[in-house]
């Protein structure tokens, strides 16, 4: 990655890191990328969560997309996904959306998709990040008329819902389903609940009254303890938990129990297979998956192909090997037939479509995975790739995959972000996996001594 994109666009401290000014260049030069093959005026799609610091950005942005005379078209606080649809919905050269995901309320992020509603290739940041590092001042500044303008397009939120029950294959609805939603306090606020709505079920939102600064605070996906209670309280059949822009979702079934990614992969996975509508016979998912997933997928002759961790490399693999479903623990899943990236509200109802086909509830359906016992260990290091590639550590890693089998799994994972590596390990003896990870920290920390 460059020195602005990570994995998932420009992120930092709003104000501080992802200042206005750096907004207001990330616009001139994003719109100047993205639009400059264009005949005529372009038209460049901008959308945020409900964040403090969005207001901020959005104005910075709104104004260096302008300044390069090209339109722009807001959609107001609505999913990331929901933007990558409306980008192709409304023929725009790009989209943007303001979010940090799940990240706290002094974070936030600018995220760019392309007009096919894709996520942008390496090359096409890396063009953009080149202007922004070596100044935006000379691009084009037109004059007059043919400044950019702003237009508040208030139909967007409507538009992305018909297209979510487009996405709805059953003939009949949800009527009679209870469900429990934690909107996370963010984007999901009010098209997640009118969706379902929408489709007949009963909806008791939770977290749903955003006020700037509580987005992603103690609920959402990555905070699920108030609807686990929920859940039991209101003896609803389901739980869904949006995180702060609604591009992934876990799930809670009936009995108060949280079912992550793996889960709604496995569940959505057998189904479409029992049904002959996945071909090829694959999923995609990332190296951090139970491996559970894997042997019950397998008894069902479905394979997993792996990739590294981050929806960009999943989608990538999909790509690649045709899969038409893949995703992370994290609730970030892709279904390629109808979506271009994660999108909690499709996940969620795609599996609302399996509870009500089988006619089963979500812990009957869970109970096809027996997740494995799951080990994850941070150890504090700074020259990563030479620690990694010394002998005695390769070693202690060869040693550690035969113990574990061929139902074991071990993944090392230098973090991206921090000085440090991730050991997970996984397999059905829990006290073998503590052996296994201490040995890896033992020559680690021998090697560093050499």
């Amino acid at each position: 990655m460059g020195i602005l994109f990570g994995t998932d666009g420009v992120r930092g401290i709003a104000n501080i890191e992802l200042t206005p000014e750096l907004a207001f260049n990330l616009g001139r030069a994003g719109s100047y990328v993205l639009a400059k093959q264009e005949v005529g005026r372009p038209r460049i799609l901008v959308g945020k969560d409900t964040r403090i610091s969005g207001d901020m950005l959005e104005a910075a942005l709104r104004a260096g997309i302008c300044s390069t005379g090209a339109d722009v078209l807001t959609v107001g606080i609505i999913p990331t996904p929901a933007v990558a649809y409306l980008t192709r919905y409304y023929q725009a050269s790009c989209g943007i959306v303001i979010s940090a995901s799940h990240n706290p309320v002094a974070d936030n992020g600018i995220k760019f998709f392309g007009p096919s509603s894709y996520k942008l290739p390496d090359e096409v940041e890396a063009e953009i990040e080149e202007l922004v590092l070596s100044g935006t001042k000379d691009l084009t500044r037109p004059r007059g008329t043919d400044v950019g303008r702003v237009y508040d397009v208030k139909e967007a939120e409507n538009n992305y819902l018909k297209y979510l029950m487009e996405c709805y294959s059953l003939k009949e609805d949800l009527y009679g389903m209870r469900v429990v939603m934690d909107c996370a306090n963010g984007a999901a606020y009010h098209v997640g609940p009118e969706l379902w709505r929408r489709l007949g079920a009963r909806v008791i939102p939770i977290n749903d009254k955003p006020n700037g600064v509580n987005i992603n605070e103690r609920c959402g996906s990555t905070h699920t303890d108030s609807l686990l209670k929920a859940v039991v309280e209101h003896q609803a059949d389901l739980g869904i938990a949006y995180d702060g822009d609604a591009d992934r979702c876990i799930i809670v079934d009936e009995r108060g129990n949280e079912l992550d990614g793996d889960y709604i992969m496995l569940i959505c996975a057998l189904d479409a297979y029992r049904r002959g509508q996945l071909s090829p016979p694959s999923i995609v998912a990332t190296v951090m998956s139970n491996i559970g997933l894997d042997i019950a997928l397998r008894r069902e002759n479905i394979t997993i192909e792996s990739c590294k961790v981050g929806d960009r490399y999943v989608l990538e693999k999909m790509q690649e090997t045709g899969s038409l479903l893949g995703g992370e623990q994290s609730g970030h899943i892709i279904f390629s037939r109808y979506a271009t990236t994660g999108d909690g509200m499709l996940t969620s109802i795609k599996v609302a479509e399996v509870m009500k086909r089988s006619g089963l509830s979500l812990s009957e359906l869970a109970r096809e995975m027996e997740k494995q016992p799951q080990l994850l260990v941070n150890v504090s290091l700074e020259n990563k790739d030479e620690i990694l590639g010394h002998e005695l550590v390769v070693d202690a890693l060869n040693k550690a995959e035969e113990r574990l089998g061929e139902w074991g799994k071990l993944v090392v994972r230098p973090s991206g972000t921090e000085p440090l590596v991730r050991i997970m390990a996984q397999g059905s003896d829990r006290y073998l996996l503590e052996e296994v990870i201490d040995s890896i920290k033992k020559a680690i920390e021998k090697a560093q001594r050499l």
